[in-house]
């Protein structure tokens, strides 16, 4: 059992705001996270890339804040920012010295309450122009660019809110009106719609003070729309295989999984570690070290708040065709339904889990992350503590239960990428970063 713990409060504005407080003195510095419950499964067809687009908008100035001067307040401050966009969610991060707390309170709640107004059709056009651009680039010129959208394509039937990328498609991007966006920021970019993690060198009451006073008169919107989001399970084998221009074949291999919200999430979670995290995991082992027949496997859950996605991907050697590749890990895969986990290789699977989760908590802005996913989709940041005695008590059976349920051919999904003719890619070029 774990003894790692993070004491937190939580707080609700009366404009809804969920706020969490995280005080950590060990280092002067300070970490703001704002994550609204907004992601690509809540655009419409027709109208994709829309959260991913928001990404890019706001950090492009509001009524009181000029055109990338969010960028250059943070950064002469001392500080650093991002903001990323996934299936579920899109956050906003700052990490500043701790005197520098009311800058970044500022710059968001400013964002919040005073971005609508400033929504040009000017700024529409550059940042739409970015977007695109940066599909080109991460997607459509990338080796092996394109496999998991075309892996979530195959995956869901067609209006399903999980079947398209992050980033959207080139023709939603270009048909996307200001009326659109307008509509799309007041639905969802509202306090009611959103968590906001203060962690790090503060004193709790000041603080929360100090988020009432910048926070609290924006006013709550409407409650967005929900989104229905059907499981899908079996129904048969989905393939395809597309060509791009790259040195050797990669197996993408999809299954319907436990989402995140799933009591079984830690299990499966454990079971991609044993699949092929270390040198002793299975697909590691007689893949690469034993049969030689792949130069580099994963395995991974998408930590998915509505529907679950478990993955195992292979790249092959020189002279191994994807069909051999394909067989091969199905083989691993098969054999470990068959044979159940062993409780030595399913301990070591539950301590890498168990290091990754330390390593990602050290820092005050993954800890900040880690408490704004908790609470935006788990509606708990307590599970930020509990994760650890979760998966510290998954047990072999557990493993074995998911395994069976979950690694089965009816309903997998599989994208195979072969070289296109003539190709000079890159063999080792890794899966992209959907978010």
């Amino acid at each position: 059992m774990s003894t790692v713990h993070f004491p937190f409060e939580t707080h609700t504005l009366d404009n809804g705001l969920r706020v969490i407080l995280q005080q950590d003195r060990t280092t002067p510095v300070v970490a703001v996270h704002l994550m609204y419950h907004v992601g690509s499964k809540n655009e419409r067809p027709g109208r994709t890339g829309f959260a991913h687009l928001f990404e890019h908008l706001l950090f492009q100035g509001s009524e009181n804040v000029p055109r990338d001067g969010h960028f250059k307040f943070i950064q002469n401050a001392g500080g650093t920012l991002n903001g990323t966009t996934w299936f579920d969610r899109t956050n906003y991060f700052e990490t500043v010295p701790s005197n520098e707390l009311d800058l970044a309170l500022w710059l968001e709640s400013d964002r919040m309450g005073f971005f609508a107004p400033s929504i040009t059709q000017a700024k529409l056009d550059n940042q739409r122009d970015v977007v695109k651009n940066e599909r080109r680039q991460s997607y459509e010129n990338r080796p092996y660019g394109l496999a998991f959208e075309t892996v979530i394509r195959n995956a869901y039937p067609p209006g399903h809110p999980y079947r398209h990328p992050t980033i959207g498609f080139m023709e939603d991007l270009d048909a996307a009106t200001l009326d659109d966006v307008h509509d799309f920021f007041t639905t969802y970019y509202i306090p009611n719609n959103a968590a906001l993690v203060v962690c790090g060198d503060f004193d709790p009451a000041d603080a929360l003070a100090r988020v009432q006073y910048f926070f609290g008169d924006i006013p709550a919107g409407d409650d967005p729309p929900r989104v229905d989001v059907p499981v899908v399970s079996g129904g048969g084998e989905k393939r395809e295989e597309i060509t791009d221009r790259v040195q050797v074949p990669r197996v993408y291999v999809m299954f319907h999984s436990p989402s995140f919200n799933d009591p079984e999430f830690e299990a499966a979670d454990v079971l991609t570690s044993l699949l092929a995290e270390g040198k002793s995991s299975r697909m590691r082992r007689e893949l690469v070290y034993e049969r030689r027949i792949a130069g580099e496997v994963e395995a991974f859950t998408w930590p998915t708040e509505s529907v679950g996605m478990l993955f195992a991907v292979a790249t092959a050697r020189p002279g191994v065709t994807g069909p051999e590749l394909e067989a091969a890990m199905m083989d691993t895969i098969e054999g470990l339904c068959d044979q159940g986990a062993r409780e030595e290789e399913l301990a070591g699977a539950r301590n890498r889990v168990r290091r990754a989760l330390i390593r990602r908590l050290q820092s005050v802005g993954n800890r900040a992350d880690a408490l704004a996913h908790a609470e935006v989709l788990h509606g708990d940041p307590a599970y930020v503590n509990q994760a650890f005695s979760r998966y510290d008590s998954v047990t072999p059976d557990a493993v074995d239960a998911v395994a069976r349920s979950v690694l089965q051919r009816d309903g997998r999904t599989v994208v195979t990428v072969v070289p296109a003719e003539d190709s000079e890619g890159d063999p080792q070029a890794g899966p992209e970063d959907v978010g």
